[in-house]
């Protein structure tokens, strides 16, 4: 997953804020949440989305029948994805086979196909 660098950076300045900080930088939507939970759940608005501008990620969480156990919940996943926001993968050389490795592969493969090769083989007399 390739990241652009000024996302990444928001993330990082994300991450450095405490919970309060980074909920004033998110835009937080209150939704009614189904599902089962009887009629507290289904009747009240519960469900959480944090909206984060700066590094255009959104997360909800639906699983409590709390508002504040949710919007909890919600900023852990937010956390998570700004941590994987973060990540820069490690450059890949290509590499190739050393010659020794090579002949030693050969070698194998010959014998391997002689012997294959002496299957089926009666004599007819």
């Amino acid at each position: 997953m390739s990241t652009n660098p000024t996302r990444r950076q928001a993330a990082l300045e994300a991450l450095a804020l405490d919970d309060e900080a980074l909920l004033k930088a998110c835009e937080v939507e209150y939704f009614i949440a189904s599902g089962p939970g009887g009629q507290h759940r289904n009747k009240t608005e519960s469900g959480v989305r944090l909206n984060h501008p700066p590094t255009e990620l959104s997360v909800s969480a639906t699983e409590r029948r709390s508002q504040i156990q949710n919007k909890g919940v919600a900023l852990e996943r937010l956390r998570e994805g700004l941590k994987a926001l973060t990540f820069v993968p490690k450059v890949r050389r290509a590499t190739k086979p050393s010659k020794g490795s090579q002949r030693r592969r050969l070698d194998t493969k010959k014998r391997e196909g002689a012997k294959k090769a002496l299957r089926g083989k009666k004599d007819l007399w």
